[in-house]
């Protein structure tokens, strides 16, 4: 800025940073219009006919601060990020990816591809699991657990412990579903009952329950 517009700035008073950066804004325009006499032009001038068709067009989304880490797959297809785990293509146990974290998103890939895009999640030692991920084995399981939710909590840990306190899940899948049935031909605040006086160290079976 010109000494000129400097002392103008000294001999005057504001009373908040807007007001000082709306008159620094007018100064800097006046600056910009005045003619310089080595050139014989203004810096406006100078812009429009070297500069202005220099530029590019501004990026269709804003700039995104981003870290990079390497992590290895878990044996259950999550890598750990942030104290958060993210699941990924289950054929890839055991290999090592490259994880892009943002504030917004956490994208991982191997050999230069992307396979696994999340949301970030605030959520410390939660696991953030794609379905499609999963082997065919598990994804039967992980859909037991989301109807189970449904219903409710008292019922998703009374099926949680069905499918994990037997020696192999396989076993408890049946009884599960039967379990889960009921909440489609009884209401599912009874189911949520029931599973709520379950004992913890009941003997999985289950019956239809009397009218």
């Amino acid at each position: 800025m010109s000494p000129g517009a400097d002392g103008r700035l000294r001999n005057e008073r504001f009373f908040s940073l807007a007001d000082l950066n709306a008159r620094i804004s007018t100064l800097v325009e006046d600056l910009n219009g005045r003619t310089m006499r080595r050139y014989g032009k203004s810096r406006r001038d100078l812009f429009d006919e070297i500069e202005r068709a220099q530029l590019k067009p501004l990026p269709a989304t804003p700039f995104e601060y981003a870290e990079w880490k390497v992590a290895k797959v878990h044996p259950d297809y999550h890598v750990e990020v942030d104290k958060s785990f993210y699941s990924v293509p289950h054929g890839l146990i055991g290999k090592r990816v490259d994880v892009r974290l943002t504030y917004r998103v956490v994208e991982i890939s191997h050999d230069h591809k992307r396979v696994a895009s999340h949301i970030r999640s605030s959520q410390r030692s939660g696991h953030i699991t794609v379905n499609e991920h999963m082997p065919k084995s598990h994804q039967r399981y992980a859909t037991l657990r989301r109807e189970a939710a449904k219903v409710g909590s008292n019922t998703a840990i009374f099926i949680e412990r069905l499918l994990s306190d037997l020696p192999h899940p396989e076993q408890g899948y049946r009884s599960a579903q039967g379990i889960l049935s009921l909440a489609r031909r009884y209401k599912s605040d009874r189911l949520e009952m029931a599973c709520e006086r379950a004992s913890p160290s009941a003997v999985f079976f289950w019956r239809r329950p009397r009218r």
